[in-house]
């Protein structure tokens, strides 16, 4: 079963685009790890926040500890305000199943 992560970064002031170029070298290296299904930066233009699915909690595991989050902390930890808050999701499927669930 998948393992479905949102994770909330929160960059300094003015830091935003320093954020998201961080992330558009990383990105591409986390959809290329085994076990990606998703890995989507969004933002509201204060806030970045990381919609994930991965394959399996293993697959996640090895993410946490892999390279493409070591380059992303050395490119934007100085633009963040804090560590991102991550928080592992259990889905809980009601109503419509295509709907009702992250495919």
């Amino acid at each position: 079963m998948s393992v479905v992560v949102v994770a909330t970064l929160t960059p300094r002031d003015g830091q935003l685009q320093k954020v998201l170029d961080a992330l558009a070298v990383s990105v591409p290296l986390v959809h290329q790890e085994p076990g990606c299904e998703l890995y989507a930066p969004h933002t509201d233009g204060k806030l970045v926040v990381m919609v994930e699915r991965w394959e399996s909690q293993e697959a996640l595991d090895v993410h946490s500890a892999g390279d493409a989050l070591k380059t992303f902390g050395e490119l934007a930890g100085p633009s963040l305000a804090g560590p991102p808050v991550v928080i592992v999701l259990e889905n809980v499927p009601l109503g419509d199943p295509t709907k009702g669930t992250i495919q």
